[in-house]
């Protein structure tokens, strides 16, 4: 079971820092070893964390992470993250499952109809009242859900800043890191997190990453696209049906 949880952190970890659902992937694992959702909810975090710290560095040091830009949208996804590992809201799940699933599918037809806003930067006029709007709402999801947050940043990255994909994946994995600090004292605060599992499972998100990192940055925003494309029709299928 411990290989099970490094070999499915691996997966995790590259498809998280390259699009994201890797905890869709991470989650079951959790649970299977008997851990309760909202437990598995929480040690999730752990990884989520340390995996992105590990993409943040591979970003920075290749000059593709903008570090002032990334922490003027980080502020508003982590007040978002606040509300929404802080309270019970009370969500029609399957009904939110649909319209995420929908605007999954939504994006997959712009990564093949509209490439230029996911292959190139372009000028963009920023509404940063908008922008702070649009992610604090993704923090509240992703501090209460988080698993499928990345596809959500993506686009709101892509469109709403004017960054390629890859570009795009560096600010997505900065802010991630940012929220998730203070969604995991929250969870630890509570008594819902396993140390254990969650950095054996850390350490299989950090290789993955690693690797999802250096692949984005050697290959380009093209090649992201069509894996990014392939994540999200598989995730926004199974969200709608």
């Amino acid at each position: 079971m411990i290989v099970l949880v490094f070999l499915g952190g691996i997966l995790a970890g590259f498809l998280n820092v390259l699009a994201g659902g890797g905890s869709m992937i991470t989650l079951p694992i959790l649970t299977a070893l008997g851990l309760g959702i909202d437990v598995a909810n929480g040690t999730n975090r752990i990884a989520i964390i340390l995996q992105n710290l590990v993409a943040i560095e591979r970003f920075k040091a290749k000059k593709v992470l903008k570090i002032k830009e990334a922490i003027l949208v980080a502020l508003p996804a982590i007040v978002g993250a606040i509300l929404g590992s802080s309270i019970a809201v009370q969500i029609e799940k399957e009904m939110l499952q649909k319209i995420v699933g929908v605007i999954f599918l939504v994006m997959a037809v712009s990564l093949v109809w509209k490439p230029r806003i996911w292959l190139e930067d372009r000028f963009v006029k920023r509404n940063w009242v908008l922008i702070y709007i649009v992610f604090f709402l993704i923090g509240i999801y992703g501090g209460f859900i988080q698993a499928g947050v990345g596809f959500l940043l993506m686009p709101a990255i892509a469109l709403l800043l004017g960054y390629e994909l890859v570009k795009t994946n560096a600010v997505k994995v900065f802010i991630v890191a940012s929220y998730n600090i203070i969604s995991l004292v929250i969870f630890i605060l509570n008594g819902k997190v396993n140390f254990l599992y969650g950095f054996i499972l850390a350490l299989g998100n950090m290789t993955g990453a690693w690797l999802a990192a250096t692949f984005s940055i050697k290959k380009g925003a093209n090649w992201v696209r069509w894996i990014v494309f392939t994540a999200v029709i598989v995730v926004g299928i199974r969200y709608v049906f």
